[in-house]
């Protein structure tokens, strides 16, 4: 056998090895004990996106000043984190206290893509709808966003197929 073919299955080898590995990110998001709810919900978004992606999340609750006197507050906020976006991750490390932060790291669900709940923007809403009828199912997927149908799929399966559109009115208090 030739050195040089030696030398270039061996890269070979190791270029197929490279491509079956991932790597593992840890991304990572802070909180304070006083985080309000909107901003709870930003960064609980953030946590499910980055769960969504694969990637490992630390969660840290940062205390300032007397704040590390209440740990049960930050205990709370990060519970109740993680009983929010259990459909997409695990806890891996349990909450604990170190000097001033509190940390837990969560890890993604293997099967987190198959989750229903919708974390897209706001201007856009997604409808999946199954219609069973005479043997005939029928699957549409539209896309809404400001009182107009952007896009629409559809999957038939049965001997027609039947377009079904629905157009979401915003919720005004009148």
């Amino acid at each position: 056998m030739d050195y040089g073919k030696f030398k270039y299955e061996q890269s070979v080898k190791a270029r197929e090895a490279r491509k079956k590995q991932t790597r593992t990110v840890i991304k990572e998001v802070q909180f304070r004990p006083k985080i309000g709810a909107s901003d709870f919900e930003v960064k609980r978004r953030r946590v499910v996106r980055f769960l969504k992606d694969h990637d490992k999340v630390k969660v840290t609750m940062r205390f300032r000043g007397r704040e590390v006197t209440h740990p049960e507050i930050g205990n709370e906020i990060l519970s109740r984190l993680r009983d929010s976006v259990s459909d997409y991750g695990e806890v891996e490390t349990a909450p604990r206290l170190e000097g001033r932060q509190m940390t837990m790291v969560l890890a993604p669900v293997r099967n987190a893509d198959r989750v229903s709940e919708d974390v897209g923007t706001d201007d856009e809403t997604f409808i999946v709808e199954e219609i069973v009828a005479e043997e005939q199912t029928i699957v549409s997927e539209a896309i809404i966003a400001d009182d107009e149908v952007i896009a629409s799929d559809e999957v038939v399966v049965g001997e027609e197929a039947v377009v079904d559109e629905e157009v979401v009115a915003d919720d005004v208090d009148e």
